[in-house]
């Protein structure tokens, strides 16, 4: 077990920090490409847009299946050291990427990105519930989950002026190669004890060291045991819904501003991303404050944001993807994206308290095996199949209906679980 450090306070607020900043570049790196859409379509590559919505499913597919396999890692191994290779992978395949010769070349940079990220995105939410207690968890993970809408702007901002300063090729070079430096910060971690924050009898249980029977049987019991755990069940599910909606949402909207009304490029991009940065601050914070806060009146309190909050973004998103007068859809993306983002820190909070410390990297790594099989790897190739088949505008409608689904299978879970006071996370 780690030697318990002298400022523990501290220490996990610089544990924050860091895994914060990593989750930011994260999403630039996952989200530059979104940027280059048209670019990439027009260049000497020419890409379709079925092709295009590749680039993100190749990413997503590779990210997923290998998800399992480092959160079976991540709660049996230290974690720092961990999460570190996979952002030193995950950078380097951006960078990558600006050399592509073709699709072929393209796809397999762009797929590899999900390797690294794997190592991170299934740890990181579990060391950050060992770092905090649970009461202060949704605020945490606010600022986690910030970095999602920041990082995710940025990735468009960085990406468009990039590419309109010295081409698509230097977009992939800028975003990739700081993540090294993010790579050895976070190789210095401290990595709590697992369930440290859970009480006396959840530590002892979840030391993760030394505790488990052989590996491969405990990964199948492990699984095995969160498809009985029907709460956590239901939120995953809801999960893949929001996740089907916000990838293709998040991949698409650039290219339907341009396309579809009109806007430049470099509008396009900065506009979204603009409103991306500023509406997913708001959102995350005041969901995240918003589950704590109502925590004291309401066990499933993180889920009722969670599914109440999407469902109220359902109509506006509908209007953003309908009206033609750009103060009205303009006005209709900034609510829609603010009730959506309210879901981010929330819903991760419901996933990590709804395990045992023990299986918190295998619950998050089953997770987006599920969110992402179900959810943004079929998303964005539809919407370009579908686009490609009548237009983008029509495609794009497909979304509000998804958060619809989200939304109702959330506020059911909140419902169930606080009829069934007497759970125990397994």
């Amino acid at each position: 077990m780690p030697v318990r450090p002298a400022d523990p306070v501290r220490v996990a607020r610089w544990g924050l920090f860091v895994l914060t900043f990593v989750n930011l570049f994260n999403y630039l790196d996952r989200f530059v490409v979104s940027s280059l859409v048209e670019s990439l379509k027009r260049s000497e590559l020419h890409l379709s847009d079925v092709q295009l919505g590749a680039l993100a499913t190749g990413f997503i597919v590779v990210y997923m299946l290998t998800s399992p396999i480092f959160g079976a890692l991540g709660d049996r191994r230290g974690r720092p050291r961990l999460i570190a290779a996979g952002v030193a992978v995950w950078s380097l395949a951006t960078a990558l990427g600006g050399l592509a010769r073709g699709f072929v070349t393209l796809f397999v940079a762009r797929s590899t990105v999900g390797v690294g990220e794997a190592a991170y995105g299934t740890v990181s939410p579990a060391m950050l519930a060992d770092y905090f207690p649970i009461e202060r968890r949704g605020r945490v993970f606010a600022i986690f989950s910030a970095a999602i809408p920041i990082g995710s702007a940025a990735g468009y901002v960085l990406g468009g002026l990039v590419d309109h300063l010295f081409g698509w090729r230097a977009a992939f070079f800028v975003a990739g190669l700081p993540g090294l430096l993010l790579a050895y910060l976070t190789s210095r971690l401290y990595d709590p004890p697992r369930g440290g924050q859970d009480g006396a009898a959840a530590a002892s249980a979840g030391t993760g060291h030394g505790a488990h029977p052989a590996f491969g049987r405990s990964i199948r019991l492990a699984y095995a045991g969160l498809l009985r755990n029907v709460p956590y069940v239901l939120t995953v599910l809801g999960y893949a819904a929001y996740t089907f909606a916000l990838g293709a949402l998040a991949f698409w909207t650039p290219a339907f501003l341009e396309r579809e009304r009109g806007l430049a490029r470099t509008d396009a991009t900065i506009q979204f991303g603009a409103i991306v940065v500023a509406t997913g601050f708001v959102g995350t914070f005041a969901g995240g404050w918003l589950g704590d806060r109502l925590l004291r009146r309401f066990r499933e309190s993180y889920l009722w944001v969670s599914g109440l909050s999407t469902l109220a973004a359902v109509p506006f998103a509908w209007l953003a993807f309908t009206a033609r007068a750009r103060p009205v859809y303009t006005a209709a993306i900034v609510v829609a994206e603010v009730l959506v983002f309210m879901s981010t820190g929330p819903v991760n909070s419901a996933l990590v308290n709804l395990v045992a410390p023990d299986r918190r990297a295998t619950a998050v790594a089953l997770s987006i095996l599920a969110i992402h099989l179900l959810g943004d790897v079929p998303s964005p190739p539809l919407i370009g199949a579908v686009s490609d088949a009548s237009s983008l505008g029509h495609a794009m409608l497909i979304l509000p209906f998804a958060f619809a689904a989200g939304g109702l299978i959330w506020t059911y879970a909140a419902f169930r679980g606080e009829r069934h006071q007497n759970f125990s996370p397994s």
